[in-house]
């Protein structure tokens, strides 16, 4: 496994960074099976692992816990705040009083007394930027996280956390966690290069695009919507759908070019974020032992430039096929009242 280093941390982390969403009652429930995995990845030479206080309510934190016992000091540990976690007001989002509160309950799952790099899981517009940079830099001068990051941020909200932090003495954003692969090349407009302009480290999420590239779905086949993440999301995954019948399509082109190089499409997959300079590593989030042995078997996969081009004749650079899952969406664009005029003022005389 190769190591690169996390933005401007000095934290050597491993290319590979082990997601463990489907850790837990949304994925795998069997705890002593998922640290099984989780150690089989520490073995395999992945030292980074990114899960979040959100994911299967604190139980997927809990059974990372279990699983470091013993490794804490070889583990690049990430985890995430912002989603709420129970009823009732402030019990999310970014405010000071809640990352304090959190980020202990965090610590507490994860049995370890210290975070090396605490992420805020996506923007909130009812919290000044000024006052999630301060809790942040706070818990950094406490010995409570070593380094903090961003997530799923629009470029325009990442430069901004950088000019506050610049202009109020604050401790800045060392990393962003956003959605990338093949069918979701958003990023590359903007995202991408602002951090590279800050010198941040980047770990992408979704490379298997929610499964479309695992070889699962093809165009043609049947497609069970009972089942796994289709039961979940069942539009996003009917066939009849045009934006779904896109995917497939693309989905084909992409088999074509696996085949033509020797590898599978989830090899593929996994391999194309690490080309891009600006990525430092590409979270897999397997649920069984087998998915994860699937998913390291093209770990040393190196795609030459003339497969880059194939690929950037399917989906041309800086393009999605499909809007990525999970993508926060600005108030700008939700509120009705942030982008319409009142109707006696929409008239120019």
């Amino acid at each position: 496994m190769l190591y690169r280093t996390l933005g401007g941390t000095g934290i050597e982390v491993s290319a590979h960074c082990l997601g463990t969403m489907m850790f837990g009652s949304v994925g795998n429930p069997d705890h002593a099976d998922s640290v099984r995995v989780i150690h089989a990845a520490l073995d395999a030479g992945i030292n980074f692992v990114d899960t979040a206080d959100m994911y299967s309510a604190g139980e997927s934190e809990t059974i990372v816990g279990k699983a470091l016992q013993g490794r804490r000091d070889d583990v690049v540990l990430a985890t995430k705040v912002h989603f709420p976690m129970g009823e009732g007001p402030n019990r999310g989002g970014n405010s000071r009083r809640w990352i304090v509160k959190e980020v202990e309950e965090s610590l507490r799952r994860l049995g370890t007394d210290w975070i090396d790099l605490y992420q805020v899981h996506r923007p909130d517009h009812t919290t000044d930027i000024e006052e999630t940079l301060s809790a942040l830099t706070d818990l950094v001068r406490a010995g409570k996280i070593r380094a903090f990051g961003c997530s799923t941020f629009p470029a325009e909200e990442i430069v901004e956390s950088h000019v506050v932090a610049e202009r109020r003495g604050l401790g800045r954003f060392r990393t962003e966690q956003p959605p990338y692969s093949i069918l979701a090349r958003g990023i590359e407009r903007a995202v991408l290069p602002t951090c590279r302009r800050y010198g941040m480290g980047v770990l992408t999420w979704s490379p298997l695009a929610s499964g479309f590239l695992t070889g699962k779905y093809r165009k043609g086949g049947a497609i069970d919507l009972t089942s796994g993440r289709a039961a979940l999301h069942p539009h996003r995954f009917d066939p009849e759908a045009p934006l779904t019948a896109a995917k497939l399509d693309v989905v084909e082109q992409l088999v074509a070019v696996a085949d033509s190089i020797g590898t599978t499409l989830p090899e593929l997959a996994v391999a194309f974020p690490l080309a891009h300079p600006a990525v430092t590593s590409v979270i897999i989030g397997p649920r069984t032992m087998e998915q994860l042995e699937g998913l390291l078997k093209g770990s040393s996969l190196t795609l030459d430039d003339e497969t880059l081009d194939r690929i950037d004749a399917i989906v041309a650079p800086g393009t999605d096929v499909y809007p990525p899952d999970g993508v926060w969406t600005p108030p700008s664009l939700t509120d009705v009242g942030l982008r319409r005029r009142p109707v006696g003022e929409r008239s120019a005389a």
